[in-house]
């Protein structure tokens, strides 16, 4: 009987699934297709000029992939500003609190992931089936 334990509990131990995950080695925001990297060099209220963009999504901590402009750190909703003097593609700046900014510069262009080049064709392949399905069931 402890032997059948035994067995079972070494099955049970042998077939949790394990956690992975990044540990990011800076923290990191995606605008335009440009991946910028943030650093802790406040930015001043009288630098700040026009609001560009916001994080729309977080990127994943599993696997790293992340789409449209994205943030490992900052959540949803944090919102990007062109930094008077500076151009946009050099560096910006994200708002990391009240009347607080920080600078991020610009690191590389942003990886592109296949799915995110079929997707729209491969949605627009199935609103073209769905209107044909539905005309050709009318015309019946």
């Amino acid at each position: 009987m402890k032997r059948v334990a035994m067995f079972f509990i070494l099955i049970l131990f042998s077939i949790t699934p394990t956690v992975h995950a990044l540990e990011w080695a800076y923290f990191f925001v995606v605008w335009d297709g440009n991946v910028y990297e943030v650093k802790e060099e406040e930015v001043g209220e009288s630098e700040i000029g026009k609001a560009i963009g916001y994080v729309e999504t977080k990127a994943n901590n599993r696997t790293g992939k992340h789409v449209g402009n994205a943030s490992n750190y900052y959540p949803i909703g944090t919102k990007y500003y062109e930094i008077k003097g500076i151009q946009s593609d050099k560096a910006i700046a994200v708002e990391a609190g009240e009347k607080q900014w920080v600078k991020a510069e610009f690191i590389h262009k942003k990886p592109s992931y296949w799915l995110e080049k079929v997707l729209p064709f491969l949605l627009l392949l199935l609103i073209i089936v769905v209107f044909f399905i539905a005309f050709s069931s009318k015309k019946r």
